[in-house]
């Protein structure tokens, strides 16, 4: 199955990305009614604010919720990285989870104000991991009962272990996409850099918590599935986005309300409200992943709906309710991407999806075709 969509549309591949800017120097056409042809989307309200905000230097969890702590001094770590992508590649590389939640700010902030290039470097096989906890399959994790720590501290432990392979899948993201930037462009970059310096803070907040707790990260054993979902979208851009942004982020947003009621059951208020903004904050994660994804289902002149279930049937990404239809609403996710609740419109849309497909064919041969019928300069 993985031949056919990779095959036709592979040159979302960093390799064939730089292949196909350099082998054509004509715009390639752009069918931009693709966007929105086939599903509605609508671009979160707040995604320029987040954008646009200054550097976030909230990273302690105080009695009242988020406090300014101050900014560290440039990492020896990171004095040798002269690009984005050098920066990213030294936070992948990072042992020690707060260390490497520490090295994301700094790396994130050294971008933010100085002045340099996306760059290139080559992406780790898979980022570097404390001995502990031990990756284990989701079959193998303890029940909480099992575990050795009270329900809050669990929920906690693992939310951080998200939090810190969302980091670490930021800036994968950036690195192992980084010889694209000329056909990404810098926001794309940017973004996700943005996004893994947010990953960072709220693992520090979760560490801080359990911490209060009288534990700490690794204290219980921890899956390894999202880093699984990672690596299978390492060679293609649109299914990256699909995977992480669109499905795993997206999850978040489906568990963040129940997993807060379950803290708030506990009677543990602290930790839900940490939880509480936390969850608040992955909408802008989330509409990134959209904007994205749109923009470049738009470089290929494919319709985003069945190029997105194209992408989860190929690359074998699980989606799984319940959802929170209102706060992806919110976010821009078109229900009909994700949720196949309601056949009727579903086959509309994908009839629609392939006459649309057709047109764009039609206008990219047609114009092909012009091109080539012209006389030499």
């Amino acid at each position: 199955m993985r031949g056919s969509f990779a095959t036709r549309y592979s040159y979302f591949s960093p390799p064939l990305f730089l292949s196909l800017l350099r082998s054509n120097s004509e715009p390639r056409p752009t069918i931009s009614f693709s966007l929105r042809s086939c599903s509605t989307t609508t671009e979160w309200s707040g995604l320029q604010t987040w954008r646009d905000s200054p550097l976030n230097e909230n990273r302690v969890w105080g009695p009242k919720g988020p406090e300014f702590v101050s900014p560290d001094s440039d990492s020896i770590s990171l004095s040798s990285a002269c690009s984005l992508a050098e920066l990213g590649s030294v936070v992948l590389s990072t042992t020690d989870p707060l260390e490497k939640s520490k090295l994301s700010h700094i790396a994130y902030s050294v971008w933010r104000n100085g002045n340099l290039p996306i760059g290139v470097s080559v992406a780790p096989i898979r980022p570097a991991r404390p001995e502990k906890p031990p990756l284990v399959s989701p079959k193998e994790i303890p029940a909480p009962k099992d575990s050795g720590l009270p329900l809050n501290a669990y929920m906690l432990h693992n939310l951080a272990h998200v939090e810190l392979n969302a980091i670490d899948l930021a800036w994968d993201t950036v690195v192992r996409f980084s010889g694209c930037s000329e056909i990404l462009g810098q926001g794309f970059y940017e973004d996700f850099a943005h996004v893994a310096d947010d990953e960072s803070r709220h693992f520090g907040w979760c560490s801080q918590r359990l911490a209060e707790l009288g534990f700490k990260y690794g204290d219980m054993p921890a899956h390894n599935l999202l880093w699984r979902e990672c690596e299978k979208s390492s060679d293609n851009v649109s299914a990256r986005l699909v995977a992480i942004p669109l499905v795993q982020e997206a999850r978040g947003l489906d568990a963040g309300p129940r997993l807060v009621k379950k803290l708030i059951g506990f009677g543990d208020h602290r930790s839900s409200d940490i939880v509480a903004k936390i969850a608040d904050e992955e909408l802008a994660h989330v509409a990134v992943g959209v904007k994205w994804f749109l923009a470049v289902c738009q470089k290929m002149g494919r319709a985003p709906s069945p190029t997105f279930k194209e992408l989860i049937q190929e690359y074998n990404v699980e989606l799984k309710g319940p959802f929170n239809y209102a706060a992806r609403d919110i976010a821009g996710i078109p229900r009909d991407w994700y949720d196949n609740s309601s056949p009727i419109a579903d086959n509309k849309n994908e009839k629609l999806s392939e006459i649309y497909d057709r047109l764009a064919c039609i206008i990219s041969m047609e114009s092909e075709n012009s091109s080539l019928n012209q006389p030499p300069r």
